[in-house]
């Protein structure tokens, strides 16, 4: 198995998110790394997004509110490969309304490898990277275990198969039922006994 390579151009696709009590830490560190964010392309849940238009004087997509499903539309952007980094202002704190909505989004950002930053200092590290104004490759897990997981097992033809695969059941047969545990399980056991070919000296030796 491979794992793929996303290319991540260096104008990127951000997601901004704040919570009600973050919104006013987002817009102060929004204005403050105004000229690094609007070389971007930005896009925010609603009310937060609103806000941003108004400190950062440029346009930004708006999707729905949090409790109206924008967290689920910013998921659904990360898994379709239209998000390239998040900044969510997350309050740990204050109970949310959509929390499923606020865990299912953090979820989806870990399993597509999208960075996140979930306060002033984490983003302040990352939008200081390099990495911000340049190409990067982001590994894609390798998921076909997972999305193939019910397709039929092809069947090994039999010249294929090891002899110790083949001999397995008939050494089953040959040794006591105390030594058949033994064999599934890879310990040891006090049984001696000849299990070449299940051979009839040890088929037939008496308890």
């Amino acid at each position: 198995m491979t794992q793929d390579a996303f290319p991540v151009p260096p104008r990127k696709r951000i997601a901004l998110v704040a919570h009600d009590h973050k919104k006013q830490d987002l817009m102060e560190w929004a204005e403050y790394n105004r000229e690094l964010l609007i070389q971007h392309e930005l896009c925010a849940t609603g009310t937060t997004g609103a806000m941003l238009e108004k400190v950062l004087d440029i346009e930004v997509l708006k999707l729905q509110s949090g409790p109206l499903g924008g967290d689920q539309q910013i998921g659904a952007k990360i898994a379709e490969g239209v998000i390239d980094f998040i900044i969510f202002f997350w309050d740990p704190l204050e109970p949310q309304p959509h929390d499923p909505d606020v865990k299912a989004l953090l979820r989806i950002a870990v399993v597509w490898n999208v960075p996140v930053a979930c306060n002033r200092a984490s983003a302040d590290f990352m939008v200081s990277s390099p990495l911000m104004s340049s190409s990067y490759e982001r590994i894609l897990p390798d998921f076909d275990g997972h999305r193939n997981r019910f397709e039929p097992v092809p069947e090994v033809p039999e010249e294929q198969i090891g002899p110790e695969v083949i001999i397995a059941p008939v050494i089953k047969k040959a040794l006591p039922a105390e030594a058949e545990g033994a064999i599934e399980s890879g310990g040891q056991t006090n049984v001696v006994g000849c299990a070449r070919e299940a051979c009839a000296p040890c088929r037939n030796q008496a308890p």
